[in-house]
């Protein structure tokens, strides 16, 4: 279904939620519900980790946390205060962030005659201008996207003039070197969590009960179906006096048993983090029936799936934080892969690029590729087609040579006069293969009859096309009597031997289904005798 503006343009938001609440169960780009007839739309599709990350923000917000953005961009020197010891070995995981300097570019005379060249008219108050512009630029009050337009507008040039002056005349600019600055983007929550928690204890007083579900970036060795350097992960913190590991087996079976998880195991992390007291750092496994006999390592049900741990009063010294703190966290993209039968991250997360996902089309989606290419135009086309589908159906095993009457009426205030016919002897009016369906059988794009002999490729009804050979035929043989008839011509005949490829007989296949074919190494067999052909006179 077509995305309808006027139709989202009419709906109202009592449409939306009645529409929302009837079919969010439904199957995906299932209709709006038959009771909102003017708002015909479909639902769109979550992606796996966006879905994931939805339902944990509802699951924190049950439970009492207040959700909260934490800093993404975290000074090294943060890194050194909350790891101590293991700070160079967070950091040698960390990416840099890294900027282009601003060049202190000089306008020479020989720059000068090129410039009044290429900008024609420029004076020597023009070459002044631009050497303010430039000196704002470097200062940092003029901003790099700023550059042009800037220098656009005070000389009353082109954009793109400007573009290609600085192109050619200040090679500096493309010459520039990223410099590393001592900012790092966070690789773990927990570096956003010292600093959000500081900031708030000067304006509010715990206990705290927070949330934040963000993105974390680590440089790693690779990316593969288990790890990639860009994750979400959620997050929480407890600050209370009283605060205590009871508190993280409690957050952790609260929130995981929204997911469908049954059982928890909690066993010391063997990792020790520094930023953790010592014997506080617990792993959470648990139970999810849909695990047991699955292909992955996990077939027994069991799975880590979160950490919990109390921050060491060392590092929140750093922070002048005199309370204790219970931080748990899990990665999103983990329950993602149980929730949505994922065994690939990398496959989940990013299944348009193809280097990543393996492409995989249903029987049923390749049904949707195939088509009829040319179609009658006209009501009186279109009653041409069903006429030659009609008589073909009555009278296909008629003795040749013969001939029998289809249609007769006006087109463009022509008379046209159709019939099917079958010129030679000792044949019949249709071949075997007139009634054989296109459908899509093991991802094969197959032309078959149906009979016993191909039943299970009929069974799957979304994978009928529903286009019979002599459908095809007819509709081509009705858009060409049109075309015969716009053309001034006095007759036309259509004639269909045995097909060999499916555009003799009017059917195609969209690009990507003939790529798809290709990739998998399947096949396209649409071939077969019709031996039929359909006459038009035209007065």
């Amino acid at each position: 279904m077509k995305f309808d503006p006027e139709a989202i343009r009419k709906a109202t938001k009592e449409d939306f939620d009645a529409a929302w609440k009837s079919g969010k169960d439904l199957v995906h780009r299932s209709g709006i519900n038959q009771q909102y007839p003017h708002t015909s739309f479909n639902f769109g599709k979550a992606h796996p980790v966006y879905d994931t990350i939805s339902k944990l923000r509802e699951a924190y917000l049950r439970m009492g946390f207040d959700e909260m953005m934490n800093p993404l961009i975290v000074d090294e020197r943060e890194v050194h205060k909350q790891f101590g010891h293991e700070a160079l070995a967070v950091l040698d995981r960390c990416f840099y962030l890294a900027g282009l300097p601003r060049p202190n570019v000089g306008i020479s005379d020989q720059r000068i005659a090129k410039i009044k060249e290429m900008l024609g008219g420029i004076d020597d108050e023009g070459i002044e201008i631009i050497r303010k512009v430039l000196h704002s630029y470097k200062k940092g009050e003029v901003e790099g996207d700023d550059l042009v337009p800037e220098i656009s507008h005070k000389l009353d040039v082109s954009d793109a003039l400007v573009v290609e002056m600085i192109d050619q005349v200040f090679p500096e600019f493309k010459e520039l070197i990223p410099q590393a600055t001592k900012k790092t983007l966070r690789s773990h929550m927990t570096s956003g969590w010292f600093l959000s928690l500081a900031g708030i204890l000067e304006r509010a007083r715990p206990p705290f009960h927070f949330f934040s579900i963000d993105r974390a970036f680590r440089r790693e060795q690779q990316e593969d179906a288990s790890r990639l350097m860009t994750y979400y992960t959620a997050s929480c913190v407890i600050m209370d006096e009283d605060v205590t590991v009871d508190h993280g087996k409690a957050v952790a079976q609260g929130l995981l048993s929204q997911f469908g998880f049954e059982k928890f195991l909690f066993r010391p992390d063997e990792k020790r983090s520094k930023y953790y007291v010592p014997d506080t750092q617990i792993e959470v496994f648990a139970y999810h029936p849909k695990l047991v006999g699955s292909n992955t390592k996990y077939s027994d049900g069991w799975i880590e799936i979160a950490t919990f741990g109390i921050y060491s009063p060392t590092a929140l010294s750093e922070y002048e934080i005199p309370y204790p703190v219970m931080n748990l966290g899990l990665g999103v993209e983990r329950l993602a892969m149980i929730l949505h039968d994922s065994t690939d991250l990398r496959a989940m997360t990013y299944p348009q690029i193809p280097q990543y996902s393996e492409w995989n089309l249903k029987d049923g989606e390749l049904a949707t590729m195939i088509y009829v290419d040319k179609l009658p135009e006209t009501v009186e086309g279109q009653e041409i087609m069903d006429s030659i589908v009609e008589q073909c159906e009555l009278h296909s095993s008629e003795p040749s040579p013969c001939e029998f009457a289809a249609w007769e009426g006006e087109i463009g205030g022509k008379k046209v006069t159709v019939s099917v016919v079958e010129p030679e002897e000792e044949t019949k009016l249709c071949g075997p293969a007139t009634f054989n369906e296109v459908v899509v059988y093991e991802n094969d794009i197959l032309g078959l009859p149906n009979n016993k002999k191909w039943k299970k490729a009929f069974e799957n009804h979304s994978a009928r096309t529903g286009v019979r050979f002599l459908d095809a035929f007819a509709a081509q043989a009705a858009r060409e009597i049109e075309e015969a008839v716009e053309n001034g011509e006095s007759s036309v005949e259509t004639r269909i031997r045995i097909v060999k490829v499916p555009s003799e007989v009017n059917i195609k296949l969209d690009p990507l289904a003939q790529r798809y074919i290709t990739g998998k190494n399947k096949k396209i067999d649409i071939r077969g005798p019709v031996f039929t052909t359909v006459r038009a006179e035209i007065e």
